[in-house]
């Protein structure tokens, strides 16, 4: 049996948002696994919010990147171990540099460490540079980039490089003339983190598993076994709503979705206008932070 400690109950509080005792005890019945604990709070019906990524505590900078026509766009992560050097101007530039590259790199992160960087080498050398210079480990995580025929693309960022968003819309129109729009479907993107564009984005795994959460959901507030048929497509229904993009309820007009306000602003311009694709960076989304002894995560990055 596992030793479930206050640290582990106030982890899963924040992360779920269920009562203190509730958590204790779904950790005993899970013996202290996460994971598993917030599924059964999410299967009781007890979290507020199921955030599985959980224990994040990475720091860093997600920075955007467009073409001068918009036509192509790219998204990055560099980390960092403290919030201290995320802010330095040295390393905001480094990252915004990287970005600006990642626009036309192979989506291979491999290849993109040995990309020619300005006059200090491969991107690899001036990471080791800087990870020097600065003295703390830092870490390229992740790339996105996109350049798809018939969309232009519109970005925003969250709290100083916290949260970085694009937002792909497929129209004839130039990104000028859809910046009002794309800014706001990116800010909704940021703030409620759908999942998917739309229902055909959907993976079938996540539904089934989602629909197994709903299931047992049901029956532990005694619903009748003969009455699920009936009562699970509604609630998937209802799940699909929150988790893509268009069927959400639109931040700045509850009155309207996504699609509703995104066409009406398509009808003002006279021009279509599609959510064709998007991406979301969260720094530190599903890293777990390792306590460990920095001088040699700096030699080992180093190669030393």
């Amino acid at each position: 049996m596992a030793n479930i400690t206050a640290a582990m109950v106030k982890e899963l509080r924040e992360m779920t948002g269920a009562g203190m005792m509730d958590c204790k005890n779904v950790l005993v019945e899970a013996d202290g696994d996460m994971d598993k604990a917030v599924e059964l709070l999410r299967e009781k019906g007890l979290a507020k919010a199921a955030k599985k990524a959980g224990r994040v505590a990475a720091e860093g900078l997600v920075k955007l990147a467009f073409s001068d026509d918009a036509k192509k766009a790219a998204v990055i992560e560099v980390n960092s171990e403290t919030d201290f050097v995320a802010k330095n101007d040295e390393f905001v530039d480094f990252v915004q540099t990287l970005a600006n590259m990642a626009i036309d790199a192979e989506p291979d992160m491999d290849k993109f460490m040995q990309l020619q960087y300005t006059d200090e080498g491969t991107v690899q050398e001036a990471l080791n540079n800087k990870i020097a210079k600065i003295g703390e480990n830092m870490n390229i995580r992740r790339f996105a980039n996109f350049s798809q025929p018939g969309c232009v693309y519109v970005g925003y960022v969250h709290g100083a490089g916290k949260i970085g968003v694009i937002v792909g819309l497929e129209t004839e129109a130039s990104a000028a003339e859809v910046e009002v729009v794309g800014k706001d479907v990116a800010m909704q993107v940021a703030s409620m983190s759908p999942k998917f564009v739309d229902d055909t984005e959907v993976d079938a795994d996540w539904l089934e598993e989602e629909k197994k959460i709903a299931v047992q959901q049901l029956l532990n507030e005694g619903k009748p076994e003969a009455m699920l048929e009936r009562i699970i497509p509604g609630k998937m229904k209802a799940i699909l709503k929150e988790v893509c993009l268009v069927d959400q309820k639109f931040v700045k007009n509850g009155d309207l979705t996504v699609k509703q306000y995104v066409d009406e602003a398509a009808k003002e311009l006279g021009k279509p206008i599609r959510v064709a694709s998007m991406v979301r960076f969260e720094v530190g989304e599903g890293i777990e932070k390792k306590e460990e002894n920095f001088a040699e995560e700096v030699a080992k990055q180093m190669g030393n």
